[in-house]
């Protein structure tokens, strides 16, 4: 059984940073790639960013610049460094990995995690 467990998130006032992690744990061959989503109320899920398993990131252009993926591979963890916040930040926010396991590569999701950005 895979999971992902996410931690981190939390009430911060605008301007301020957070630092999300999301730790992988279960049987399994390898991860893939790895990335954070973000849902608001109302809103559909979107993607906020990716790393390959080459270290290849993509954010969109609503948090390139702010936002930054990393992971550990040793850790079988992946960070999100969340600065300058904006209250449009505001969401719960979901790893998701690509893991390789019973010789299929399969899609997990975290349990999310809220964030809170304060005017």
């Amino acid at each position: 059984q895979v999971q992902l467990v996410e931690s981190g998130g939390g009430l911060v006032q605008a301007g301020g940073s957070l630092r999300l992690s999301c730790a992988a744990s279960g049987s399994f061959l390898s991860i893939n790639a790895m990335g954070w989503y973000r849902q608001a109320p109302g809103k559909q899920r979107e993607l906020v960013a990716r790393i390959t398993s080459g270290n290849s990131t993509n954010y969109p252009d609503s948090v390139k610049g702010r936002f930054t993926i990393s992971r550990d591979n040793a850790k079988n963890t992946v960070y999100l460094q969340m600065n300058s916040l904006k209250p449009e930040d505001t969401a719960v926010y979901y790893c998701n990995a690509l893991i390789t396991t019973r010789g299929r590569q399969y899609g997990y999701w975290g349990q999310g995690t809220q964030v809170t950005v304060s005017s």
